[in-house]
């Protein structure tokens, strides 16, 4: 289905309402918006950014490769949100790479546009300074955690995170999104083995269900204390 780009402008978080009719029609005209298929790279570490980001609907992982070629998660947006202009604002290459969770509409604005429009406009400015100060202190917390906990604990704060970040479907146990194995691993800095057999033990525990892909939370208490424990 075709989106319509007055529509999405509509859906930015609290973008609108900080521009000025001007402001709005010149950013419409400037605005792409794309389609992503399931695990489709958004953008490469190393690339030059271009654009400020905001998923629309669907949802990505952003992520490092480190050593051994193994990937870590560091953050996943969820619709609707920006992401991937930290670097453009530090004048930076990327330093992570971002693909699409599941099938994911993104809405694209020049950065060059951006810089121009929070240059003169303290409401949109001061918007990307809060929403940069929460991102740092949201990954300082994640940081120590992976740091500090060990596997079970890592790996227990791993689901919550999925909960937090995507909510869960109908029944309220199951998680929204449906990561794979090595996705598991690489949100909780372990080996995928390691993702593997935590997870039975989990299932063992009556801490959570598997049916394929999706992750039903039985015991959210438990998990809980086991994320605090680390």
């Amino acid at each position: 289905m075709m989106i319509k780009k007055e529509e999405v402008l509509g859906k930015l978080p609290d973008l609108d309402g900080a521009l000025s009719p001007e402001e709005r029609e010149l950013i419409l005209s400037k605005m792409q918006v794309r389609t992503y298929r399931k695990n489709e790279t958004i953008y490469q570490e190393g690339d030059i950014p271009s654009h400020l980001l905001c998923l629309i609907s669907g949802k990505v992982k952003i992520y490092k490769d480190g050593v051994g070629g193994r990937a870590q998660i560091v953050r996943v947006a969820d619709a609707v949100e920006y992401f991937g202009y930290r670097a453009a604002f530090a004048d930076e290459n990327y330093v992570t790479a971002a693909a699409a969770f599941e099938t994911s509409v993104i809405a694209s604005i020049p950065i060059g546009l951006v810089r121009q429009l929070t240059m003169r406009n303290a409401q949109l400015a001061w918007f990307f300074v809060r929403r940069l100060a929460c991102a740092l202190g949201k990954s300082d917390a994640r940081t120590v955690n992976l740091t500090q906990k060990h596997i079970r604990g890592r790996l227990a704060e791993s689901i919550l995170f999925l909960k937090e970040s995507y909510g869960t479907e109908e029944d309220g146990k199951t998680l929204s999104v449906h990561p794979s194995r090595e996705d598991m691993a690489n949100l909780s800095n372990m080996t995928t083995s390691n993702a593997i057999r935590t997870l039975s033990t989990f299932v063992q525990e009556g801490l959570i269900a598997l049916d394929g892909r999706k992750i039903k939370i039985l015991n959210e208490a438990a998990l809980q204390k086991t994320s605090r424990m680390g």
